[in-house]
């Protein structure tokens, strides 16, 4: 059986990438927290500071670069995933969190920008379980280590009913798929000979 090195060294290298999608997660600030209104879990009801939003919405940061914005969920439909945007601070000195979403994940977009995604988890832990139709939550904007927000940013949020893969996900999807073409070429000599 003849090996050709190339191969070799591209499965080295799909097998580095992988990895390291699958556990990047890195200390940075300044942080942005997704919470239930009334501190950990969405809070129903009356909310005389919460802003009713749909699907799609915009914000500003407050001009200190930190403190809690309050909304409710108005579009009829309940939140699986949640995306922010903004354009004020780099992916690399940006750390979410959230009680609400199981995973928080920043990237950097083709254009620049920043996109801060909240991804439903398994509904196998207490967290994951989104944002329910009529549900309160705020996005809290933290200070970590002296480093804030700069104050005035437009974000623009998009709520979503469907589930986006985390990236972690998507890498060990991209490592089946890769191994699967890998060994077609063997399998299909196999049949042949």
């Amino acid at each position: 059986m003849k090996i050709h090195i190339w191969k070799v060294c591209a499965f080295a290298l799909i097998a580095i990438v992988a990895s390291t999608l699958a556990f990047a997660d890195g200390i940075q600030d300044p942080k942005v927290i997704v919470k239930g209104a009334g501190g950990g879990n969405v809070a129903q009801g009356k909310c005389p500071q919460c802003v009713p939003v749909g699907f799609n919405f915009s914000f500003t940061i407050p001009e200190g670069g930190s403190g809690s914005l309050f909304f409710t969920n108005a579009s009829g439909k309940s939140w699986n995933s949640l995306k922010l945007i903004e354009t004020g601070v780099p992916a690399a000195d940006v750390s979410c969190h959230s009680s609400l979403f199981a995973s928080c994940t920043v990237t950097t977009l083709r254009d620049g920008s920043v996109q801060i995604l909240l991804t439903n988890g398994d509904g196998r832990n207490n967290r994951g379980n989104g944002i329910p139709e009529g549900g309160n939550f705020q996005i809290q904007f933290a200070c970590v280590k002296g480093s804030c927000w700069p104050g005035g940013i437009t974000i623009t949020g998009k709520g979503s009913v469907g589930t986006i893969p985390e990236p972690a996900t998507l890498a060990l999807m991209i490592t089946g798929v890769g191994a699967i073409v890998s060994r077609r070429k063997v399998w299909k000599n196999r049949f042949n000979a």
